[in-house]
């Protein structure tokens, strides 16, 4: 063991704890829903992407259980050696009728799938265009491919078509726009309508991460696409949100981009099949969101988010404005935000801290989410929680 090395590693550590940058895990002892159990008490839960509800849905537990009992509890190997399950082509067509694409591809994380989807489509002689705000994991998959790189400003229409004067100019074969949907820290949906005309401007295919829209945002739930009404060409997503909150992502494309994908993703290549209890589960979520209960649940959802944010800004909380269920309460400081955060849960409330690098700099949040699961009673106590917090910690007055 190089002691240098260990010395290096805790300093790193001891100066991210003195910005008030660490991020404490905090151990749940209950299934995933409004209510949980942290530190041996009864919580409201405030900060899950559990969008409709569904994650302890006795429903979908039960559907991955059956699922499990057939057919264990994996594969242990890849799809294409002995990995391929009748059920994982149950979710790919499932997933693909539902959200209304030829085909769909399954990956272990959503992440996976953005960090496969780039590479094995775009070599030397493309380009990408990429919103500065896209997830991590857009960037890594970016990263991984050869395509000219190109970025613009957060839902910046100008200069989005600036970039696609300049890939042009370039002489790209092909040009791919790629934003998330929805950015995930902000709540901000993004501008398809536009980024579609532009696109049919300048001959160029578009890429949507939908994690924080599918199953909840759009006629049906199927995704910000849905909700401007505009056709995509890739979109990614997942089943760790709305869609039951096991984990897993996908691709759905065109029938030939799937079956290159299957044939050229790495992460697909190499990463064991998705286990066959989050593709039962994945399944009944997507029933049950696709369906008049979807509906219902979507309404509420709603409804719900707009009673917080009305309550909250009545009671001087400064939020990013929006019309999502992830509505960020702005407290700029990270050791704030963390002090915020610990402060809450001792009145009773689970929300996490944000700050840097998940935000930037001077941007510290507490990001909280709102589920078809709270009540309006749970919705009130948490801005009574947040109103003493806030003022005993100098937020409001």
């Amino acid at each position: 063991m190089t002691q240098a090395f260990h010395d290096r590693i805790r300093a790193e550590l001891a100066e991210i704890d003195s910005q008030g940058l660490t991020k404490p895990e905090r151990v749940i002892a209950s299934r995933q829903g409004p209510e949980i159990e942290v530190a041996g008490k009864r919580v409201l839960n405030f900060c899950a992407n559990n969008y409709l509800g569904l994650a302890g849905d006795d429903r979908v537990v039960q559907a991955g259980l059956a699922a499990q009992e057939r057919w264990g509890a994996g594969t242990a190997s890849v799809r294409f050696i002995c990995g391929t399950l009748e059920i994982h082509k149950e979710l790919e067509a499932a997933t693909a009728q539902y959200l209304g694409f030829e085909d769909c591809i399954l990956f272990a994380a959503a992440f996976d799938a953005n960090g496969g989807l780039f590479e094995p489509l775009l070599g030397a002689e493309d380009a990408i265009v990429s919103d500065s705000l896209n997830h991590a994991s857009i960037i890594d998959g970016v990263r991984l491919c050869k395509a000219k790189r190109y970025r613009f400003a957060n839902s910046d229409m100008d200069e989005l078509e600036s970039q696609l004067k300049a890939a042009r100019a370039d002489g790209a074969r092909t040009i791919v726009i790629a934003t998330d949907g929805v950015f995930s820290m902000d709540g901000y949906i993004a501008k398809l309508k536009d980024i579609r005309a532009l696109a049919d401007t300048y001959d160029a295919l578009i890429m949507v991460d939908d994690c924080h829209a599918t199953g909840f945002l759009g006629p049906q739930g199927r995704g910000s696409y849905a909700h401007h009404g505009v056709e995509i060409d890739f979109l990614t997503g997942t089943y760790g949100k709305a869609l039951g909150g096991a984990m897993g992502g996908f691709i759905c494309a065109t029938e030939e981009v799937v079956a290159l994908l299957k044939q050229r993703a790495r992460p697909y290549l190499f990463s064991n099949a998705l286990a066959p209890a989050v593709c039962g589960s994945s399944m009944e979520a997507i029933r049950i969101a696709g369906g008049g209960e979807g509906d219902a649940l979507r309404k509420q959802l709603f409804a719900n988010a707009g009673r917080y944010r009305a309550a909250m800004t009545q009671a001087g909380f400064e939020l990013l404005p929006g019309e999502h269920p992830i509505i960020p309460v702005m407290l700029h400081d990270a050791k704030l935000a963390q002090d915020f955060a610990a402060r809450a849960l001792e009145l009773g409330v689970y929300v996490i801290g944000f700050s840097f690098p998940v935000v930037p700099r001077g941007q510290a949040r507490i990001r909280t989410q709102m589920s078809a699961a709270h009540t309006f009673d749970q919705i009130d106590r948490v801005v009574d929680a947040f109103t003493t917090a806030g003022k005993e910690l100098g937020v409001i007055r």
